[in-house]
């Protein structure tokens, strides 16, 4: 894999694995600095193809199609976990690749996640790896219920994944439980969903956003509120946390850290993203830099001031028709910041844009958007 000694500066063209709503972020601070922006997504006018100077349409896995990005581009980026390694394995050579193909391998792999970050004495839940009935008993008896079962590749916003609370719950596993491998985590009773960005600048600094607090509705993030309403020795643990983990990946662009607060006020890290992440929204409008100017920044191996917060935030996103609702009360509520993704099909639970709204007094952020709570 190529490696570079000086920042990539513009024009050079930047190529994203990836065009939903993060790469369309992504190309927009590209732009806006100067770079050229290349986009490979299988949707034909994909929403980050929309802003970008280029689109390949073409399967993720599609060899002549990542080649020829990867010979167009200078520097080359992901905005989802689920790349094909192989795949990008074969162009590191063809031009550069700052987050490497490693962060990859552990983040798109819940078990080797896992086993990272307890390499790395990173707080994690009890875990076991499980292919079989026999070893889902074996990682009950050892680490107790309830607990959730789930494939250790390709889930999100909570698909691949079973509530196991007692032996009732083993019959909707049994017919599928020998097709894939999974990990068994024992659940955590939790007070407080947060998280955290952090990424490492051209000169290795490590840089955390503000710790964000998050409510989710039916396994997908609809609330972030910003900064979190949490004790400051909470949020000084999730900033460590999250120095910890850029320092042992020796991280290059954004990482979104999801975090559990349990009842003693201990953290436990749920899930780590290779990119910016939804919960990081707000700082578009509500920091100095946000989380998307901080990624390409970090890539092209440009400084990175600290990060500083104008004043709290929440933001909202816009599932399915919600969208709708959200174009419509805009022209009631200046204070909204809209962002709208431009996804050709509006369907249930899909993530169609969002809605940031900042200010002195969080609760009256709240009211601001509460017909979408």
């Amino acid at each position: 894999m190529r490696n570079y000694t000086k920042p990539i500066l513009p024009p050079s063209t930047i190529g994203i694995i990836g065009g939903g709503q993060l790469g369309q972020m992504m190309a927009l601070s590209a732009k806006a600095m100067g770079y050229q922006v290349g986009v490979l997504d299988p949707t034909p006018n994909a929403p980050a193809g929309q802003v970008a100077d280029f689109q390949l349409t073409a399967d993720y896995d599609d060899q002549a199609a990542l080649t020829e990005l990867a010979r167009r581009s200078d520097v080359l980026t992901y905005e989802f976990e689920n790349v094909d390694q192989a795949s990008l394995s074969q162009v590191a050579e063809l031009t550069q690749i700052p987050q490497g193909i490693e962060l990859l391998t552990i983040t798109s792999h819940r078990l080797r996640e896992k086993d990272f970050c307890r390499q790395h004495q990173l707080p994690v839940t009890p875990y076991a790896s499980v292919k079989s009935m026999a070893d889902l008993q074996a990682a009950i008896n050892d680490i107790g219920q309830p607990g959730l079962l789930k494939t250790v590749e390709g889930g999100y916003d909570g698909h691949g994944q079973f509530d196991i609370n007692d032996k009732t719950d083993w019959a909707k596993i049994e017919a599928e439980i020998n097709q894939t491998e999974w990990i068994y985590e024992l659940r955590q009773s939790f007070v407080k969903e947060l998280s955290v960005m952090v990424t490492r600048d051209g000169r290795d600094h490590v840089i955390t956003f503000p710790v964000s607090e998050n409510i989710h509705q039916h396994h997908i993030l609809h609330t972030s509120i910003v900064p979190a309403r949490i004790d400051e020795s909470v949020r000084q643990a999730a900033d460590q946390i999250a120095r910890q983990t850029a320092e042992a990946l020796q991280l290059r662009g954004v990482l979104g850290i999801e975090l559990f607060e349990l009842d003693d006020d201990r953290l436990m890290i749920n899930e780590l993203a290779p990119r910016p992440h939804n919960s990081g929204h707000y700082s578009i409008e509500a920091c100095n830099v946000s989380q998307f100017d901080a990624h390409i920044r970090s890539i092209c191996g440009l400084p990175i001031p600290a990060i500083k917060q104008f004043e709290p935030a929440v933001m909202v996103n816009l599932l399915g028709d919600a969208l709708v609702a959200g174009r419509e009360g805009w022209a009631q509520h200046p204070e909204w910041h809209l962002h709208d993704y431009g996804k050709a099909e509006i369907r249930p639970g899909r993530k169609m844009g969002h809605i940031t709204v900042t200010g002195s007094n969080i609760e009256s952020l709240l009211a601001s958007v509460n017909q979408f709570r």
